[in-house]
């Protein structure tokens, strides 16, 4: 599920705020930074409700303000993780998951939200097609997996420092690469180990098709035979490019 901000009107808001925050310049500057003006395109305005979306403060906002629900759903016996307006609720049966989302849903109306229609749903994870998508994983059928979307984005930045034309050296492209997968592997480390051979083939095509553009030789993807011989998996290993099926073996076995 997730609480949309969209809706409440700023001095609701603030009176939270107030509740946990004494300093008046502190509570200045974030009536200043709701107040901001809004531009998009050529239309401006000054929004009198919601916080702004993507700000480094609107987690805390939403966790000042969603405080209350964590007690409200301890008292109702439930079981709740919740990361700033993103949470779920933990449930033995699925009458009583019905039950708490009626409960919750009756919360956040009474506290001027709404839940987002796209995320909010009861089913059982531990059967296919019933998982739920929650800080970019995806969790189902007992197994935690990167969201789709979560996977893309990864795709598309490798891809950026990967272009055929780039003209830096191997060494430098695989420095850039290694920071990008590293951050990355440190947060999707649970994931399903599949993914993680996908991806350092993924990421060894992209480069086996840089290197034959620097080359010189007929662009390709990367896929032929003679690529891989050329460049197989122990010359960028050597060339030092962090693999992340690796990664999790080691991290593994020190589990």
């Amino acid at each position: 599920m997730a609480a949309s901000f969209d809706t409440i009107p700023h001095d609701r808001l603030m009176t939270q705020v107030e509740a946990k925050v004494s300093d008046g310049r502190v509570l200045d500057l974030i009536r200043g930074w709701l107040r901001a003006d809004i531009l998009k395109g050529l239309e401006k305005w000054t929004p009198t409700r919601g916080s702004p979306q993507g700000a480094v403060i609107s987690p805390l906002l939403a966790n000042i303000y969603l405080d209350p629900l964590d007690a409200f759903i301890a008292g109702r016996g439930y079981h709740m993780v919740r990361y700033a307006d993103d949470f779920v609720l933990l449930c033995r049966t699925r009458d009583e998951a019905e039950a708490a989302l009626e409960d919750v849903r009756a919360w956040i109306s009474d506290n001027g939200l709404a839940l987002h229609p796209e995320k909010t749903h009861v089913g059982d994870c531990r059967q296919p097609g019933q998982g739920f998508e929650f800080l970019g994983y995806r969790f189902e059928a007992g197994q935690r997996h990167v969201r789709k979307k979560s996977l893309n984005k990864l795709k598309d930045r490798l891809r950026a420092k990967t272009k055929r034309t780039r003209g830096d050296s191997l060494e430098r492209i695989v420095a850039d690469l290694n920071r990008t997968l590293r951050g990355w592997f440190g947060y999707f480390k649970h994931a399903h180990h599949i993914i993680f051979e996908r991806l350092d083939a993924f990421t060894r095509r992209r480069l086996r098709a840089l290197l034959r553009r620097q080359e010189k030789r007929s662009p390709r993807m990367g896929m032929s035979r003679t690529d891989h011989q050329r460049w197989p998996k122990a010359f960028f290993a050597e060339a030092g490019l962090f693999a992340l099926h690796t990664a999790w073996q080691s991290a593994r076995q020190s589990r």
